[in-house]
């Protein structure tokens, strides 16, 4: 993904089936290890600001991401059964970036979607701004 506002998260929230407005309730936590390109700053991150307990806000899966043309995000996204109708819905993401200020920044994020129902609808999308890129989607049975 490549935002056109620099620094922006990109995120995603779903619904349930026959639902609208992509707010289900998650609870959720995020992390973040992060390098800069002189090697000199590695450490590992982690802000309660990017949790969410029982929130409908949508989850950021990757921080900041820089909109140079050297920058840009990508990552996987795994939601496990969304088609079941007796389970809450799992998720764990993994995600990687290129900061405006010479960081590489890994993401890590899991949790679950608190409802019962089957999910049928995913949106993504930047917290601010457009985006280009490429999502795909696909089941593993």
């Amino acid at each position: 993904m490549n935002p056109a506002t620099d620094g922006t998260h990109f995120q995603f929230q779903a619904n349930a089936s026959g639902q609208t407005g992509y707010n289900e309730t998650m609870t959720t936590t995020l992390f973040s290890a992060y390098q800069d390109e002189s090697g000199t700053d590695p450490s590992l991150w982690y802000n309660t600001d990017d949790d969410q307990a029982q929130g409908t806000a949508y989850q950021i899966i990757c921080r900041q991401i820089g909109n140079g043309s050297d920058e840009s995000g990508a990552g996987e996204l795994f939601l496990f059964n969304p088609a079941s109708t007796t389970y809450v819905k799992h998720f764990y993401s993994r995600a990687n970036n290129t900061r405006s200020d010479d960081y590489c920044w890994g993401d890590f994020c899991a949790g679950y979607i608190n409802t019962t129902s089957a999910i049928d609808d995913i949106q993504f999308k930047m917290a601010s701004g457009n985006m280009d890129g490429t999502i795909k989607m696909y089941g593993v049975g």
